[in-house]
């Protein structure tokens, strides 16, 4: 396997292929490991020492019978360059973790510098509910949760994306509609009844300053 070949592996559109099913081997891969994962350690609640010691057993095991067989009926013995790990291949993949921190903290640094209000009101309540719900499951049962999600809503919204941009203007379209309503029934009758109660104080204040000069 080439350096190129092995530098795709940790490429954007890999990722975005792998959770938009588009290799659909590597996809089920992934959800059966996650699933495995999650069953082994929270629901039977295996120590991960223990878990990774089976694992390489297994492995062991399975290549020292594949050897002796391949000497038993006297074959060549299998190539193992491409288990080799290249200089390219580490060097790609630093290159892409170091462009993800990069993008992530000025996505941060933007935020805090974006003069609109809703956007950061967005991700201040979406951060305060990924928080909350985090509060009812341990991290690795969230990690599995976020898995499954990322490898199932991007298929469905490219799948049915017209329909939930549609279903996503009416939401807006009605979110507007009440903010307005409230807007006028509440929010103006409250500015109001604040604006009547200032003049109603100066008012109180120029009679009592009145009052004062009479006395005078």
């Amino acid at each position: 396997m080439s350096d190129t070949s092995k530098s795709l592996l940790f490429s954007s559109d890999t990722v975005r292929d792998i959770f938009l099913w588009r290799r659909k081997k590597l996809s089920l891969l992934i959800l059966l490991v996650a699933t495995g994962t999650w069953v082994l350690f929270d629901i039977y609640e295996f120590n991960f020492i223990t878990v990774a010691s089976w694992i390489a057993m297994v492995i062991i095991s399975s290549l020292f019978i594949y050897g002796n067989l391949v000497r038993l009926f006297r074959k060549e013995e299998p190539n193992l360059s491409g288990l080799q790990v290249s200089e390219g291949t580490v060097v790609e993949t630093a290159k892409s973790v170091k462009e993800m921190i990069e993008k992530g903290i000025n996505w941060m640094f933007c935020l805090s510098v974006e003069r609109d209000v809703l956007v950061f009101v967005r991700v201040v309540a979406l951060l305060w509910l990924l928080s909350y719900v985090g509060s009812f499951f341990d991290f690795l049962t969230l990690l599995y949760i976020g898995t499954v999600v990322g490898m199932s809503v991007p298929l469905i919204y490219v799948k049915n994306e017209e329909r939930i941009k549609k279903c996503g203007e009416w939401i807006r379209m009605q979110g507007k509609r009440f903010y307005e309503m409230v807007d006028e029934k509440v929010l103006n009758k409250v500015k109001n009844k604040v604006v009547k109660v200032k003049e109603k104080d100066k008012d109180e204040e120029k009679e009592e300053k009145e009052k004062e000069k009479k006395v005078e």
